[in-house]
């Protein structure tokens, strides 16, 4: 899986600290750290809440481009 540098960039636009978005979302810092680094495939609801947290839509945070290989 992927990193999620989508998220990343997210939370830096609105100049928020993983440990915030977790809370604003339910999960634990060390879930959004694990989601950012594609070692966790959340749930539609969590992509959902994250993506309302951030302001995003789920294209934007969680659409993978298809891979040609």
């Amino acid at each position: 899986m992927p990193r999620n540098i989508p998220i990343k960039v997210a939370r830096a636009q609105l100049d928020m600290t993983q440990k915030q978005l977790a809370e604003k979302v339910g999960v634990s810092r060390q879930t959004i750290n694990a989601i950012e680094q594609g070692e966790y495939n959340p749930s539609i609801k969590l992509c959902r809440a994250i993506c309302r947290a951030l302001e995003k839509t789920l294209d934007d945070l969680f659409w993978e481009e298809e891979s040609n290989g």
